[in-house]
Order: structure tokens, then sequence, then C-alpha cells
């Protein structure tokens, strides 16, 4: 059987300010309607037996993961929950350790959660291609036929010829500069490493012991003290924090007698950068991607983005500019790889906006501050149908709710109310409470918080039925 592994840990700092580590970009659909997740997914329907895929994301992104495939009626086989990020060679690890319990000759075909490809069937013929060097025990990446001297991606160099657009692996080579990557396109013997991987479970894992029995021990003993939560599988904290971090490439792939590479010619792209996800979007006669409410005179090859407001531009080229309800990135072009330092001067100063998204998303719906004040805060809350709040209390402030939308079902202290649209109560500070949508539309409300001290940190949590934690 074929199991598709999608990784889904990054954070896509370099798509700031849409991309934030809370809400990043593999949960966003920046190319379709689709999310990048979803869309990773769906590139293998109609794949001869191929299994359900096997997940493996952070703690903080897996309701997330759950309710993207909830919503495209997906199962996953997994959701392995990772403590800490170790990078991928670990991450595949967990996978691959559990997929080997019930089948170590099963094929995993590694694939990151946010990359693009727009020839689906030039990519499902090269999966097939490499099933057969999969399953005979070989180590199989793709690598993808480049169209131009990228610097901002790996590179592979093919070997021996062994079948139609395979090849042994020669080399890997870490991103070039400008003059050798033309060098590179030039010679036509180097592909850029797409980060794709196939193999068995049996083979992945005898490679890793054999090159990185520290880590492959590691791993092992975190998957052998699992724990399910509700869709999840929580893997061992203890165990894994003593896992060395490691890409792939460097741990197994560039140690290993037994690689393989497949050509692949897909319309492929990482979406690493603002100029990246330009390239691979639908663009006007002026070359520019306009998103939102957006007015431009005279502005030529450029991405303009609006979420929350118009954004006018006159006069430009070559330009990136970005708008969310609490930031503005503007950037040339051919800058755009160096965003990431802007997100790195946004955590060393502590601020917010590194982080989260204005609205945050929750198991049970989302909210965002839409007023923030001395000693108060205004904020709209979403709550999904079914879904309900933890039962909880709040020693510092106090709340007053107004439903706008829908019906919402309230405790509060002893007794419990239903509330429908233009209706209000008040939760005193101290006073246990949870709010619950029994409805079948979206609930949505105003929440007007009143205190000392407004911070998410004070929640005090009794009941929760998403596993979070409790007082």
């Amino acid at each position: 059987m074929l199991i598709p592994v999608l990784l889904s840990g990054g954070v896509g700092s370099r798509l700031w300010p849409l991309s934030r580590e809370s809400y990043p970009k593999q949960f966003q659909d920046l190319t379709s309607q689709l999310t990048m997740l979803q869309e990773t997914a769906a590139r293998l329907d109609g794949m001869a037996d191929s299994g359900a895929p096997l997940v493996v994301c952070n703690e903080e992104h897996r309701f997330l993961v759950a309710e993207q495939f909830r919503a495209q009626q997906r199962e996953a086989g997994a959701i392995l929950l990772e403590p800490e990020g170790k990078n991928t060679a670990p991450a595949v690890a967990l996978a691959a350790l559990q997929a080997a319990r019930t089948d170590e000759n099963a094929v995993l075909l590694v694939l990151p959660a946010d990359h693009v490809i727009q020839n689906v069937d030039a990519f499902q013929k090269a999966v097939a291609n490499g099933l057969s060097y999969a399953r005979d025990g070989q180590l199989v990446t793709f690598g993808i036929v480049p169209v131009a001297p990228e610097t901002g991606y790996g590179y592979l160099k093919r070997g021996d010829e062994l079948g139609p657009e395979a090849f042994a692996l020669a080399q890997f080579v870490e991103k070039p500069d400008l003059a050798t990557a033309e060098a590179y396109l030039e010679c036509g013997e180097f592909l850029w490493n797409s980060g794709m991987f196939m193999f068995t479970a049996g083979a992945y894992l005898a490679e890793l012991k054999r090159h990185q029995p520290a880590m492959y021990a590691a791993c092992e003993k975190a998957m052998a003290a699992t724990a399910a939560d509700i869709d999840f599988l929580r893997v061992d904290a203890e165990a894994f924090a003593t896992c060395p971090a490691d890409s792939i490439d460097y741990a197994v792939m560039e140690h290993t007698d037994r690689a393989v590479m497949i050509s692949l010619d897909c319309g492929w792209s990482d979406v690493g950068s603002w100029s990246a996800l330009w390239e691979v979007s639908p663009r006007d006669a002026q070359n520019n991607y306009l998103h939102g409410d957006v007015l431009v005179e005279d502005v030529n090859n450029s991405y303009l983005r609006s979420q929350n407001r118009l954004v006018a531009a006159v006069g430009v080229d070559n330009l990136v500019v970005v708008e969310t309800p609490d930031a503005v990135m503007v950037a040339d072009k051919s800058r755009v790889q160096d965003v990431k330092a802007i997100v790195s001067k946004l955590k060393k100063a502590g601020r917010d906006e590194a982080v989260h998204q204005h609205r945050v998303y929750r198991p049970w719906g989302s909210y965002e501050s839409l007023v923030v004040g001395d000693l108060f805060q205004v904020k709209r809350i979403i709550v999904k149908p079914g879904e309900r709040l933890s039962l909880q209390m709040h020693h510092h402030r106090a709340e007053h709710w107004i439903v706008v939308k829908g019906t919402a079902e309230v405790v509060r202290g002893e007794e419990t109310m239903i509330l429908s649209e233009d209706q209000s109560t008040y939760i005193p500070l101290g006073t246990k409470h949870r709010l619950s949508n029994p409805g079948v539309i979206p609930l949505e409300l105003i929440e007007v918080q009143t205190g000392s001290y407004l911070g998410e940190d004070d929640i005090v949590r009794f009941e929760d039925i998403y596993g979070r934690n409790q007082a």
C-alpha cells in the first residue's frame, strides 16, 4: 500500500504577515479555493492503492488539520503530534514507525503540505514511475526540472540513468549563487531539490538506524509511548526531546548508497516567498496579481494583496504589498527572501504580530479583537455549529456577551440559558461559565471584557471536550 505522509510543521515566515506561527501558509487558500494542505491531499485522489494519509504536525495546529480534513470529508490515517520541531528526518521517522506497526513494507510518499503542483497528472505519473524503486528498497527523491537559475532552492545532481526519467543520485548541492545556478541550468545535469521522497517504512528506518542511531533510538522510544487523544496521537515529549534535529537530506539521503532520483516536470513551487507565490498566481496584462480591495495606476510586475481595507498604488514596479488587519508589509520583489528578518525582529521585540493573526483560530471556531483599550477589550467570537468552549473562569476580568447571529447556550454559575439574536448576558469575575452553539448555523457574538488584566492566559479550565489544560 502507498501511504502519503503530509509534513505540516512549517511556519512559512517568509510569507509574513499572512503566514504566522499560529496560522501558517499550509492552512490558507493562497493559490485556489482549497488550502495548501487540502490541495496536497487532493492531488493524491485517483492514485491506485493509496491509503489514508498520515499527517505530522505540531500541538498548536492539531485542530486546524482535523478541521480542514473534515471540511473536505477526508479521513487521516493518523495525526501525529510532534512535541517540538526537530526538522524533517525525525518527523518522517515518526510516520515510518507508525506505518511499520502494521506493515514495514508499506511505501511512504513524503510530501510537504505547503507546495504547489500545477500539473497533477505529471506528478502522479512520476510517483508511479518511482514505485518500483521504492518497493525494491531504494530511497527515492524527486528532482524538479528547473525553468530558471533559481538561487532559493537546493539542487540535485543526477548520476547514471537507471530507467525512463530515473537516475542514480550523484550529489546534493546547497543553494547556489546566481552564476552557479546559471551554470547548473545550462549543463542540464542539476535539478531542483523538491523535498519530496518515497520509500518503504522499513527501508527508511534501516538507513536512519545505520546513519543516525541516536535519532532512530529517540524516535523509537517516543513512538513506543504514544498516547491517543481524541483524533490525535501524542508522541512522548520526554523521549522526543533527546532526538537530534536534522533534515532528511543531511541525516540520511547524503549518506545512503540506495538513493534514486525521479525527474519531475509538473509546475512545482515550494511557495517559499512572495515572489514565488507571484510566479504561480494568475496575473493581469501588466503582470500584476491583485487580491482584495486594490486599485492601481501605472503599476507593473507587482503582487498586491488586501485583506481589510483599500490598498492603492501608483507608478510602482516590482513591488510586493500585503495588507492584513494588523500589519502592512512592503518589499521589493527581489528582496522578499529577507522578510524573515522582519519576523526575527518582531520576535526579538516580543511582539505578537510574529505569532498570531488578527483572527485567532480555536477548535471551536475563532475570535478577533476589534478594540483594545485600558481595562477593556471588545472581541468578535464565532462558534461553529455543535461546538462549545471549555467550562472556565477568569480571575481578573468580567465579560458581557451580545448575540448578533445564531443561538447561544450559556452556562453561568448554576444556571443555563438560551440566548438568541439581540439578547445578552453578563459573566461576573470569578464565575464559572461556558458558551456553546446548539444550532446549525455559526454563532456570532460580541464580547466586551472589562478588568485589570485581559490576557489569554487568565483562563482556568474545569472541563474541555478538546483535551486542553484543565485546573
